[in-house]
């Protein structure tokens, strides 16, 4: 996958869990849809752990488990490729 597949990847699955747990708001004890959310959640935790293996952090000020510091000696993103 690109970076920008993988991003947009991301993107998506991230929506998917937002409304989820906005549906879990007000459906507290739909399981199915519980079971959903944790299955999204996983899928964009690997995603994002694809995403920072191969590119660097997605956010910074220590939000990601990636970041450590490494984003001072990374590549800018047009020097990439």
């Amino acid at each position: 996958m690109t970076e920008c597949e993988l991003l947009n990847r991301i993107s998506e699955v991230q929506f998917v869990c937002v409304e989820l747990n906005l549906y879990l708001d007000t459906h507290p004890s739909d399981e199915a849809a519980r079971s959903d959310y944790l299955s999204y959640s996983r899928l964009l935790a690997e995603l994002i752990n694809e995403y920072e293996a191969e590119y660097g952090p997605l956010q910074g000020f220590g939000h990601s488990p990636t970041d450590k510091g490494c984003w001072i000696h990374s590549r800018w993103p047009w020097e990439r490729n």
